[in-house]
């Protein structure tokens, strides 16, 4: 195994240059790197309120908090939806990505349920959002998880937005007038209902077996399997950036597994922190011991 931590960018270059296919497997360090942080700063900038009254340090641990009750529920999931999904991108790492990858055959596998790439420009028939999406809602009790329909949230969450207080920016960010203050908990006539089996919205994000698997969902599977036979054997790049150890089993252990079974293909792993890697594929890996940001 090669590990890199300076000179990046030329020998990444150098390994994209001699592919003929790129399979990106993206993580959460991804969207980290680009700014989408989920403490410090940016966390106290819109969830002081729920620290104060909760105790929550961040918007990871915040996304399972059992609130006390579905208006502050949705009072705590419409802001992390807007900053995560709507408002203005914190940076342009995924535009640099894109410019990067263009012109080349490549498909994107992710765990991110930022939307990120697609808001970036990226091709929306070359990514596949395993995970879900911040701008779905899907029913809390769907009978079939395969059949179930999800539904856009925008509009829903602007209006959740609009009676916790707040107010918006012309490029869509989100901030309080002066002199005010904002609730903790949206007016309860706006707790969402799914209009297929009247139960209560959810947020369409993998955490349990009532995950919405949609018929966008099963298309982009099917293009993702459809990329993956289309190139096997072939000089296939398994490019992983910012994955981390939390979903082993969607991204690494089948990169891993693939870059195994074709002779002809390469793994490259981008992350801040050394990765184990299999012995039987060490000779066709490379690791870049640093973050994305420094790649493109």
């Amino acid at each position: 195994m090669k590990t890199f931590s300076v000179d990046v960018k030329k020998q990444f270059q150098k390994l994209l240059d001699e592919a003929g296919a790129i399979v990106v497997g993206a993580g959460s360090g991804l969207s980290t790197a680009a700014g989408f942080t989920y403490s410090g700063a940016r966390f106290e900038r819109y969830f002081h309120d729920f620290h104060e009254r909760f105790g929550i340090q961040d918007m990871y641990s915040g996304g399972f908090y059992p609130f006390p009750d579905a208006d502050t529920f949705w009072g705590w999931w419409c802001r992390h939806i807007w900053v995560n999904r709507y408002a203005p991108m914190p940076g342009d790492l995924y535009a640099r990505l894109l410019q990067v990858l263009a012109g080349r055959d490549f498909f994107v596998l992710t765990t991110n349920v930022d939307h990120a790439f697609q808001r970036a420009g990226f091709p929306k028939e070359r990514l596949f959002y395993t995970q879900g999406d911040y701008g779905l809602f899907q029913s809390s009790e769907p009978a079939s998880v395969t059949a179930a329909k999800t539904y856009d949230n925008r509009a829903a969450i602007e209006t959740m937005l609009c009676s916790e207080g707040w107010s918006f920016t012309e490029a869509g960010d989100i901030f309080v007038p002066q002199g005010q203050r904002v609730s903790t908990r949206i007016d309860a006539s706006l707790i969402p209902i799914c209009p297929n089996d009247g139960a209560l919205m959810t947020t369409n994000l993998r955490v349990d077996d009532a995950f919405v698997e949609d018929d966008g969902w099963h298309a982009a599977a099917a293009r993702y399997q459809a990329f993956l036979d289309r190139t096997a054997g072939g000089r296939v790049l398994f490019l992983e950036l910012g994955v981390g150890q939390n979903t082993p089993g969607i991204i690494k252990v089948p990169f891993w597994r693939m870059t195994a079974e074709n002779q002809n293909a390469r793994y490259v792993c981008v992350n801040p922190t050394k990765m184990y890697v299999p012995e039987e594929i060490e000779d066709r890996t490379t690791s870049f011991v640093c973050g994305v940001d420094q790649m493109v």
